[in-house]
């Protein structure tokens, strides 16, 4: 049977895979697993729950509420918040666990639940088969006095502005930010962050009614963000997700900039004022090549995960690193929170851009993007890539036709029957040549029937 827990707690389409039974059920399971180590220390187990605003949130939330109390858990309703402050505020009150109820960038029919253990983070994946497998057991029946509270967690947004606001050192006066919300968690807070730091802020995406969430705004649609940049004269965008948990930006120009980007230009900054542990950054192996060419030449060592921001997390803490991230936006500051942070990224970078006096291009330009071509070759036998001769000679052949002037990346997909093929090199029209060559390898070789 397939796993219940993805990569990110648990997804699917609200009412369909995830269902109030189905989301009461997994907290029943979490309160058991979960809430284990406070029952043997003789207290009652307590957890922070929130969710992004998407309509199907209100019913799940409920659900795992009930789920919680009847189990003996005293809740801690946060509502709607971003991601990282339902992690930070864990942390912060000392919580048990939480709760997020969110899809991220997914749109409006679809959800998910996802757990944070004590101090705000996430679970590895034993926790979380642990808990799968407590679906089959007998849930807590407490009565009476046992039973769990909910309560309304009254100043959970101001208690998590409090701490954005004091990861800052300098004012951002004189600094106009666009603001992309996309209609999501980032709405309340993002804007007041901002503007309680001194700078001057437009803001789009900013008025959820349940349904528009992701909806043609934020990190995956920036056409509106740009626009809005070029028209009000702002000095830079930041578009958030639905969960406020990655940034992407946009400078005064109307260019993007990326996750690598805004990682290369935060470890070079950090570097410089003897912020950056060890001189490393972490990053996976999808990152662009120019993100590794940068750290070269600013004496910045990179370690490289696999795919996903759990990956990261794990290097970070191993090695005591401070800062890593993703392409896509998910950057991760140890010093300052448990899980990326849109909206704490988003304030170092213009932190950053107020200390050195340099716009938000000039800054990005520390890096150089390599033109990078994603073939997703799909009906093939993803496990038989590994071990497939004629495949591992051609991928030599082209690495050594590129040299130290580009990368060749395949990976099997997690879930699908599919292998993408990316290809880095210097000239666009070269990386698409050997991505198409190696995707027809990779089809010829791998090719199953239905």
């Amino acid at each position: 049977m397939s796993r219940l827990f993805g990569t990110d707690g648990v997804r699917g389409l609200a009412g369909l895979d995830i269902t109030a039974e189905s989301a009461l059920a997994l907290a029943q399971g979490a309160a058991l697993v979960l809430g284990r180590t406070a029952r043997q220390e003789g207290r009652r187990p307590v957890a922070v729950v929130a969710r992004d605003p998407r309509i199907s949130g209100e019913f799940i939330t409920a659900a795992v509420s009930a789920g919680l109390a009847s189990s003996g858990v005293d809740v801690l309703d946060a509502g709607v918040i971003p991601t990282p402050a339902a992690a930070f505020l864990v942390a912060d009150i000392g919580a048990d666990f939480g709760v997020m109820v969110s899809a991220s960038h997914n749109p409006a029919p679809d959800n998910g639940i996802k757990f944070f253990a004590t101090g705000g983070r996430k679970l590895p994946d034993a926790i979380e088969d642990e808990i799968e497998l407590a679906l089959t057991a007998t849930p807590l029946r407490p009565i009476g006095a046992e039973v769990g509270t909910v309560h309304r967690f009254s100043d959970a947004e101001d208690r998590y502005l409090v701490h954005l606001l004091g990861t800052l050192d300098v004012s951002l006066a004189g600094l106009h930010v666009a603001l992309d919300c996309a209609h999501g968690a980032a709405a309340g807070v993002s804007p007041r962050a901002f503007a309680d730091a001194g700078a001057k802020v437009t803001i789009m995406g900013n008025d959820p009614d349940g349904i528009n969430i992701n909806r043609e705004v934020g990190s995956t649609h920036l056409e509106q963000l740009r626009e809005l940049v070029r028209s009000s004269g702002a000095d830079f965008g930041i578009a958030h997700d639905g969960d406020a948990d990655r940034c992407l930006a946009i400078d005064a120009n109307g260019s993007v900039v990326d996750g690598d980007q805004i990682m290369a230009l935060l470890a070079v900054a950090q570097k410089r004022r003897g912020r950056l542990a060890q001189d490393t950054l972490v990053a996976t192996v999808m990152s662009n090549l120019g993100l590794k060419v940068a750290m070269d030449e600013h004496g910045i060592a990179l370690v490289q995960t696999a795919v996903g921001d759990r990956y990261v997390l794990e290097a970070l803490g191993e090695y005591g690193l401070s800062l890593g991230g993703e392409q896509s936006g998910h950057i991760i500051f140890s010093d300052h929170a448990t899980t990326g942070d849109g909206i704490l990224t988003g304030l170092q970078i213009a932190a950053e851009m107020v200390r050195s006096g340099r716009s938000l291009a000039e800054l990005a330009s520390v890096m150089t993007v390599y033109p990078q071509v994603l073939v997703n070759v799909s009906g093939v036998d993803r496990l038989g890539l590994r071990g497939n001769q004629p495949i591992a000679d051609a991928v030599a052949r082209a690495e050594a036709e590129l040299g130290s002037d580009g990368r060749v990346l395949l990976r099997p997909s997690g879930t699908e029957k599919m292998v993408r093929v990316m290809v880095e090199a210097q000239e666009r029209h070269v990386a698409r040549t050997i991505a198409e060559e190696l995707a027809a390898l990779v089809r010829r070789e791998l090719s199953v029937t239905a």
